[in-house]
């Protein structure tokens, strides 16, 4: 009897499993690169004296490079490698997992992350530019800056624009060192309609100020924020943790760690909040785009929309991505990608100028 409720239990399990083999077999197909002037690289590059995991993948290296800066922090983007495929038939995308995230905080574990600061971590972004224009022997890269990696795209502009062709920033972060509470004001209505007193009373204790929660404060607000709008919800739970699931990059054992890293990588968040990216500067000598979810409530679309406003730069562009919350550039990839093929690469390419902002 216990041997058969066993089997029985253990055959769902299986199962799921098993859709995952193929699953991961399918994407492992789509993912390979065989022309002639392809590149698929993928390995361990010493950056800020740790072991850090960079993947250089596209089908023509003679297609603009794009390096990319994944969000969390202690997220990875290389789980989108099969819905983002065909951003590399005409871009070159450079993905890296920066120090307590994804595989680069699976190589060496909580303990080997070394100095976890905003300060360090941006510095690793600058030694990774360096790295891919002399590994791919170009002078500029589009610096695509996604959710929390937008806080770093937005300085590295700034202060580097001789590197960058353009910088493109998706789930734009933008940081006023505590003025705007409208994400939180939204949270609390969207709670307070949904009767959800004991999480509207702990969110009423932290209080709209972000610069003065504590760690574990953040954590609570972050999932409040996914689990309260369904489109969130949804896509966290389609478009992220699907892709976590099914990539052909990733292993069970990895699987686990994702989390673990994301939560290691908590504590550098309080640098974040005290940041202010008007009082850093709003010229930017380099080409500028957002790309926003129409929807996203947790990097608002009007909010980016304000700063891009007061954006000087020699060309900028704003576009909304329709029907997408966070995570929007995954889970419309097409149209991200149709943005880009229409917005950016004629500029970086020197095809043509767009005809306004």
């Amino acid at each position: 009897m216990l041997a058969t409720s066993a089997a029985l239990l253990a055959a769902p399990a299986a199962g799921l499993l098993g859709h995952r083999a193929l699953r991961r077999l399918q994407g492992a197909r789509l993912l390979s690169i065989d022309t002639a002037n392809g590149i698929d690289e993928q390995g361990f590059v010493r950056i800020g004296g740790l072991e850090q995991w960079i993947s250089i993948r596209g089908e023509n290296l003679a297609n603009p490079v794009v390096l990319e800066l994944h969000g969390g922090p202690g997220s990875s983007n290389s789980i989108f490698g099969t819905r983002t495929r065909a951003w590399e038939e005409h871009f070159t995308l450079v993905r890296w997992d920066m120090r307590g995230a994804g595989k680069t905080f699976a190589r060496s574990g909580p303990e080997g992350q070394g100095e976890m600061t905003t300060a360090r971590m941006y510095q690793d972004a600058v030694e990774v530019t360096r790295y891919v224009r002399e590994r791919l022997g170009v002078d500029k890269v589009v610096l695509l800056g996604q959710s929390f990696g937008s806080v770093f795209g937005l300085r590295l502009a700034r202060e580097y624009p001789q590197w960058y062709s353009a910088y493109v920033g998706t789930d734009q972060n933008i940081q006023d060192a505590g003025r705007d509470t409208s994400v939180y004001e939204g949270l609390r209505a969207r709670l307070r309609a949904g009767g959800k007193r004991k999480r509207l009373a702990a969110l009423e204790r932290m209080g709209p100020d972000s610069r003065w929660w504590t760690a574990g404060q953040r954590a609570a607000f972050s999932k409040m924020l996914a689990t309260s709008d369904p489109l969130t919800a949804d896509t966290m739970k389609s478009v992220v943790m699907g892709s976590l699931w099914f990539s052909p990059l990733h292993t069970l054992r990895e699987l686990g760690g994702f989390a673990k890293a994301m939560k290691f990588s908590e504590q550098i968040l309080a640098d974040v909040a005290a940041a202010d990216d008007w009082a850093d500067g709003t010229r930017f000598d380099l080409p500028f785009f957002i790309f926003q979810g129409d929807r996203d409530v947790i990097t608002p679309a009007e909010r980016a929309r304000r700063f891009f406003d007061d954006v000087q730069a020699p060309v900028k562009e704003f576009a909304l991505i329709g029907n997408t919350s966070h995570f929007a550039c995954y889970r419309d990839p097409q149209w991200f990608l149709h943005l880009m093929l229409t917005r950016v690469r004629p500029v970086v390419t020197g095809a043509r100028q767009p005809a306004g902002v």
